[in-house]
């Protein structure tokens, strides 16, 4: 409690001794308003741009997605202009009729329980080791690090021996495949860059020199040409028995890419740690490899967190290029249907675009907000 002789002097000349002053900010809603819209005229005069903008781009925008859009039929008739309909507004029957080819793409009908499947076991492992409150979380990590990869690979690439038929990479797709690229390439470069950020910091030359060498070259290319190289050239290199699947070599090629940044994203957050951190771990006498694994790495890791998800983020977005070297992701499938000149109506690609935006700003915001809550769980334990 502040007593007064803990009260400036020019405070006591101006509040007389037993009088509080009032607040000086109001509570609730209008508080809330008055400090973050209307505190200064700056944004006094922002505010009122925003809900001037808002008043005139909102209410067309959910007229032609919502009021007007046309929620059933079966071709482009139903997306075209007629008596009942002058103004037809977003063709959202399109996504109707092909959202279980966004799904799966080309995977056999009879078998896309397997599909449905991994994505429940994929959720249940993200959810058991990300949610900070889980039971037994080391046996979550363990679940989705080793036992789920064993699992989604039976599940969906097939095991005739307990009745479950081979299906080939070349009919996977859509979200599929989408998810498939974004999970393998953040749970490898993860471990991967971080090998990476503490080989660029080795005292061996070697070790530093081919560390260096391989980061700079990746990070110095676009993705593009690194899924290239690795669906074009890496088989002119190896036997063609021997030549990996084209989805397997897009997967090596990405979870390669995102590593590289992924090991300057930890360099920095190694960087960031203060030299004490590493002297006082060298007092307590541990190793190298534990003072990294129990003093440095955490705190480093910690630092980075923000820069880590929104490498993810990139990732998540990038896996869209893979549909240039012949897979068909999500992005691949919604282009591949708003081909079908069953559907050819003004609208149709412009509603396939606006699902496709939807699927993406979901998932990334979603990461965002987990980062977010994760960082805000980290500074509350830190304090306390």
């Amino acid at each position: 409690m502040t007593t007064i002789s803990d009260t400036p002097r020019s405070y006591l000349r101006q509040v007389p001794v037993g009088r509080l002053p009032p607040p000086t900010t109001q509570a609730g809603l209008f508080g809330w308003l008055r400090s973050n819209l209307f505190s200064t005229p700056g944004n006094i005069a922002l505010t009122i741009i925003c809900i001037l903008f808002i008043a005139w781009a909102v209410p067309p925008l959910l007229r032609f997605f919502l009021i007007d859009a046309v929620w059933t039929g079966t071709d482009r008739q139903a997306c075209l202009a007629s008596a009942t309909n002058p103004q037809p507004g977003a063709c959202w029957a399109f996504v109707r009729m092909w959202i279980s080819y966004f799904v799966y793409a080309f995977y056999p009908i009879d078998q896309r329980w397997r599909v449905d499947t991994f994505f429940l076991a994929l959720s249940f492992g993200a959810g058991w080791l990300l949610w900070p409150s889980a039971p037994r979380r080391d046996l979550g990590a363990v679940y989705f690090f080793v036992v789920l990869p064993i699992i989604s690979f039976v599940l969906l690439s097939g095991f005739p021996a307990i009745g479950l038929a081979a299906v080939p990479t070349s009919l996977w797709g859509g979200v599929l495949v989408t998810i498939v690229v974004a999970t393998v390439g953040m749970v490898v470069s993860l471990p991967l860059g971080i090998a990476l950020a503490l080989s660029r910091r080795s005292h061996i030359p070697v070790v530093r020199l081919l560390s260096v060498t391989f980061i700079e070259f990746v990070r110095g290319v676009p993705l593009i040409t690194v899924l290239f190289m690795a669906s074009v050239m890496l088989p002119l290199f190896v036997p063609e028995r021997f030549s990996p699947d084209k989805l397997v070599r897009a997967l090596i090629g990405v979870a390669l890419f995102a590593s590289a940044y992924m090991a300057e994203v930890v360099r920095g957050g190694l960087a960031a740690i203060p030299r004490g951190q590493y002297e006082a771990a060298r007092a307590l006498g541990l190793g190298y490899g534990r003072m990294m694994a129990l003093v440095v790495l955490p705190q480093a890791l910690r630092v980075t967190l923000p820069n880590i998800v929104n490498t993810f983020i990139g990732l998540f977005k990038d896996t869209t290029l893979v549909f240039i070297v012949g897979i068909f992701d999500f992005l691949g499938t919604v282009e591949a249907a708003r081909g079908d000149p069953k559907w050819a109506s003004p609208f149709t690609s412009v509603t396939g675009y606006v699902f496709a935006g939807l699927f993406y700003f979901i998932c990334c915001y979603g990461m965002s907000r987990y980062a977010r809550s994760v960082e805000a769980h980290l500074s509350r334990a830190g304090r306390s």
